[in-house]
């Protein structure tokens, strides 16, 4: 519990050096937050929230060794009193939506860190979500079914596995390795393929490879 008298811990999860020392140079600016701990993958991150006992925890989607909205899920069940800040350069109209479905109470894009950060883990330790304007907005037009909502890309029509599939697809792994990596078998990631190309309506391998291609280098 954080008291007047204690300081809120704060744990840092983002797989790039530079800027974790960004954000806790940010967060270190007020006198009534403290960093408890730094992570560059989901391994280290599940041992610090184990021992530091953080009040937040700031976690970016692409991680040294797992991906962050499994992690998000990971952490809603086990700390339920631990609040989930997502701070990621991927796109939020793609992944905003589904950071708050996994147990997430906000989004933050790096590149508005630096003036949001301690906005945004004031708001999520007030018990509230924090997302920019303009997402805030287009969440609240789907909400109530507002024709002024479409899809912002057709990878929203994908699950959040099929998505980390996809992008495993555009870093050039094989069916066989992303079964490896994500302890599947090959079948299910060939079934998660196809599904794929249904909602992408692509015709084959060779466009389904393209697209996530494209998609990865254009993701920062």
């Amino acid at each position: 519990m954080v008291t007047d008298s204690t300081p809120v811990r704060i744990l840092i999860i983002d797989d790039h050096p530079l800027l974790r020392q960004g954000l806790i140079g940010l967060i270190s600016t007020q006198p009534d937050f403290e960093v408890c701990g730094e992570a560059s993958g989901a391994t280290e991150a599940r041992q610090l929230a184990a021992t530091t006992e953080p009040n937040v925890a700031t976690i970016d989607l692409a991680l040294k060794d797992g991906n962050g909205i499994e992690l998000i899920k990971e952490f809603r069940e086990t700390y339920r009193d631990l609040k989930l800040l997502v701070v990621s350069m991927h796109d939020e109209s793609l992944f905003a939506e589904r950071a708050l479905r996994a147990g997430a109470m906000g989004y933050v894009s790096k590149h508005e860190a630096i003036r949001t950060i301690v906005q945004a883990v004031r708001t999520v330790l007030s018990g509230k979500i924090y997302l920019s304007q303009s997402m805030t907005d287009r969440m609240l037009q789907m909400a109530v079914g507002s024709k002024a909502a479409p899809f912002a890309s057709p990878l929203e029509r994908l699950s959040d596995r099929e998505i980390e599939i996809f992008e495993m697809i555009g870093q050039g792994l094989t069916s066989r390795q992303i079964a490896t990596k994500l302890e599947l078998s090959p079948k299910t990631v060939e079934t998660h393929r196809e599904h794929i190309k249904e909602k992408l309506e692509l015709k084959n391998a060779m466009e389904l490879t393209k697209h996530a291609v494209q998609w990865v280098l254009e993701t920062p």
